[in-house]
């Protein structure tokens, strides 16, 4: 999921939005705020741009992406992400200063700590830090047994399906996971999937939230979370064999959570059918605008179509993304880099090989080296030194033999000659 990418374009519309409202006060007001401080970057994150809004989310998919290959991470890396969980254990999407107890002004992020809690479980290790998460998420449950962005914001499908994922991820059983209304977030995540006969169009999608009118409107991006969340399954969801049947949208009118997200899987698959891709939604304002190709959703396209029906079922977006994400993925970082690596290991494919690319290397440059690189390196030194020290040693046996030998020599001569 995107989640990262769609909460900057909201704030980036709130901004533009802001600009327009205060353009007559500027006029009139001598003094501006300067700009805040960019953050600086962390040794142990990934990824070198301001990390506000997305550190603690990059930092879990490069980890579990990772992990999805063998990769042991980097220790320090490991350790930031553990390092940024506040003692309640949710996690915000950044601490700029994590030796700083959080306060009840630090906004908790529910994807956040969701994503971490994948990311730490797969690792292994962190038991203590995987299971406040997972307590810190069942407080925060809202009545409907969803989950919204921050804690007390209304559920969103998004957020929900992450943390269905987390909670799977963790041994735990989503659908017994109620709020004291006695609602499972399955319960809550169906209510956000668009009857297949819809009139309006976008049958079977999932949309993020009803509008004030109670409206669900199609969001490919909600689409592709809903399917892992009804499927039960996370961000690093394998697919399933191959032979598998194109998922249908099922008109009669039995939405359970499997079917929700086959109803989701036959939408995608429709939207795909033309391009092989999804495009970005439109920012307010300029809805005559030109859409762009969506790598971020199509990456999470992939996993999903892949996790419901297959790999065959996620071959044409896969192939889009293989002949064209190289420049994005260089652009956008290690968020990008593993959400490439999760669509290759949903679909069975080579990382190493991803349309020329090795996505593996390519996510490791991002951040400090895995463990395995930094054995293998200090491996190396201690063999080349091992060598050097060797061919020393040799000499020097050489030396003290032949010197060894003179002084016996010597010795034996100084003898005959007294006899």
């Amino acid at each position: 999921m995107t989640l990262r990418r769609s909460a900057a374009t909201v704030l980036a519309a709130s901004a533009v939005l802001c600009a327009t409202a205060t353009a007559t006060v500027a006029t009139t007001t001598a003094a501006v705020a300067a700009p805040s401080p960019t953050p600086v970057v962390p040794s142990g994150l990934y990824g070198e741009k301001d990390p506000t809004y997305d550190g603690v989310w990059r930092q879990s998919l490069a980890l579990l992406a990772q992990d999805t290959v063998g990769v042991k991470p980097a220790a320090k890396a490991v350790n930031w992400l553990v390092g940024q969980q506040c003692d309640s254990g949710g996690f915000p999407s950044f601490r700029a200063d994590a030796a700083e107890p959080c306060t009840s002004k630090t906004m908790m992020d529910s994807n956040a700590t969701a994503a971490a809690v994948q990311a730490l479980s797969a690792l292994g290790g962190q038991d203590a830090a995987v299971k406040k998460g997972v307590s810190w998420l069942k407080s925060v449950q809202n009545q409907d047994g969803g989950w919204g962005y921050n804690p007390g914001g209304a559920s969103d499908s998004n957020s929900t399906s992450i943390v269905i994922g987390a909670l799977a991820a963790t041994g735990e059983k989503p659908a017994e996971v109620k709020s004291q209304e006695g609602k499972s977030p399955y319960d809550a995540l169906v209510t956000f999937s668009i009857p297949c006969d819809a009139k309006t169009g976008g049958g079977g999608a999932f949309a993020y939230q009803p509008d004030k009118s109670g409206k669900l409107a199609p969001n490919a991006d909600a689409t592709a979370a809903g399917v892992l969340g009804g499927l039960g399954q996370g961000l690093d969801a394998k697919g399933k064999k191959d032979g598998q049947k194109a998922a249908e949208c099922d008109k009669s009118g039995k939405l359970t959570p499997a079917q929700a997200a086959s109803n989701g899987a036959a939408y995608l698959t429709g939207v795909l059918a033309k391009t092989g891709h999804l495009d970005t939604a439109p920012m307010p304002g300029a809805e005559d605008a030109k859409p762009q190709p969506d790598f971020g959703n199509t990456a999470d396209a992939v996993v999903a179509l892949a996790a419901q029906g297959g790999a065959e079922q996620a071959k044409k977006p896969l192939e889009w993304l293989q002949k064209n994400s190289a420049a994005w993925a260089k652009e956008n970082g290690p968020a990008a880099y593993a959400q490439l690596v999760l669509a290759a290991n949903a679909t069975g494919t080579d990382p190493k090989s991803f349309g020329g690319a090795d996505l593996v290397k390519a996510l490791n440059a991002t951040g400090p080296a895995p463990e395995a690189a930094e054995t293998a390196d200090e491996e190396k030194k201690d063999s080349d030194d091992g060598g050097a020290f060797s061919t020393w040693w040799i000499v020097a046996v050489i030396f003290v033999a032949s010197v060894g030998a003179g002084i016996l020599f010597s010795g034996r001569k100084k003898k005959n000659q007294q006899l």
